[in-house]
């Protein structure tokens, strides 16, 4: 094969915990009598609550074929690439086995939100049975953002603490003359799709009070080291990396030329500040092209309109990416549009005239 498959998960193959009846139908065709998949095919979500071997398990269940952890693309994975921050201590924010989380991507010293509060209890006092003990001292260097927590109150206000403190809560507030400790967040979905019959808050929700609470207390925008997970650069361009790696573990010799997102969006243009570094941790992008095929079971509304123009009328209703990526008609508009996953499946093997 010269293509490959990188296939959303939520609203595409799942709805929550129930598989979309088409998923089965389509993986089916993507595998041969052993179980062997036929082309590269990389499961790319903006989850991040679970490690990859779980979410592997998981999909091996509800899709009906075998599925390795080296076919699953979480949020967080691409931190495997921030080694610069490997043996520092980080806090870090999320739901799930967080520190195994961590610990699994390379970190040597995460602390947990919770670990924080319960060594400076005098921080987190909205819930006035949680209050308080003895603090003890601890110092981060950055802060890591896997997903949405539970206790939003908890996260947002040690989190500010962190910021606002270059990394010693329990200080008093510094002036912000200086850049904030760095901050890598993951998954910017401000909605994402379960069984409720409307989007549900998503991480990009919680990133949203983040950063206006920081800029209504300093007058600052927040900076972001890097921003992770559908649709930025970062996250297509290690998509690309494990498909090569599949394409040279089945020793296929053709290059991969062209790429098939299901479900998921054309990458969207970034900040210019973030820092894009990262990029030498990979080898430079082999395919030509990235083509996207949504379907019409997730978030997506075929009776939505689109603006044409980047003007006055496009408000937050229309435009529900990040703060940090513009809103450009040409880049989210799909190169093609299906009823489900299992249409997608046929399309692109009509479009590369392939024939299991």
């Amino acid at each position: 094969p010269s293509f490959g498959f990188l296939f959303d998960i939520d609203g595409v193959l799942v709805r929550g915990k129930t598989p979309i009846p088409a998923a089965k139908t389509a993986f089916r065709k993507l595998v041969n009598s052993q179980g062997q998949f036929l082309v590269p095919v990389v499961f790319v979500t903006n989850a991040g609550d679970c490690l990859r071997q779980k979410k592997a398990d998981q999909l091996s269940h509800l899709l009906g074929v075998s599925i390795s952890q080296d076919q699953v693309m979480m949020s967080h994975s691409p931190l495997r690439m921030f080694k610069r921050y490997h043996d520092k201590c980080v806090l870090v924010s999320g739901q799930g086995p967080v520190l195994d989380i961590a610990q699994d991507l390379g970190f040597c010293q995460p602390i947990t939100i919770e670990t924080l509060r319960e060594k400076h209890p005098l921080l987190d006092v909205v819930d006035h049975d949680r209050r308080p003990s003895v603090p003890v001292s601890v110092c981060f260097s950055s802060v890591v953002l896997f997903g949405e927590p539970v206790r939003w109150e908890t996260n947002l206000q040690l989190i500010i603490d962190v910021l606002l403190t270059s990394g010693y809560p329990g200080n008093p507030y510094r002036r912000q003359d200086s850049p904030h400790v760095p901050v890598l967040a993951c998954n910017m979905d401000l909605m994402w799709v379960a069984e409720a019959q409307s989007p549900r808050f998503g991480h990009g929700t919680f990133m949203v009070c983040l950063e206006n609470i920081y800029k209504k207390i300093t007058g600052k925008d927040l900076k972001y080291e890097a921003l992770m997970g559908k649709p930025s650069k970062l996250t297509y361009q290690y998509a690309e990396y494990l498909i090569r790696a599949q394409a040279a573990e089945r020793q296929w010799k053709q290059p991969i030329q062209t790429l098939y997102a299901v479900g998921g969006s054309p990458t969207l243009s970034q900040d210019d500040e973030i820092d894009n570094s990262w990029e030498n941790e990979l080898a430079s992008a082999a395919a030509a092209h990235c083509r996207s095929v949504l379907v019409c079971t997730g978030v997506y509304n075929p009776h939505t309109e689109v603006p044409l123009d980047t003007g006055d009328n496009v408000t937050e209703t229309v435009f529900h990416g990040h703060r940090d990526f513009r809103f450009e008609p040409g880049l989210v508009e799909p190169d093609h549009i299906v009823s489900d996953v299992n249409a997608a499946v046929d399309l692109v093997f009509q479009l590369e005239n392939f024939a299991p």
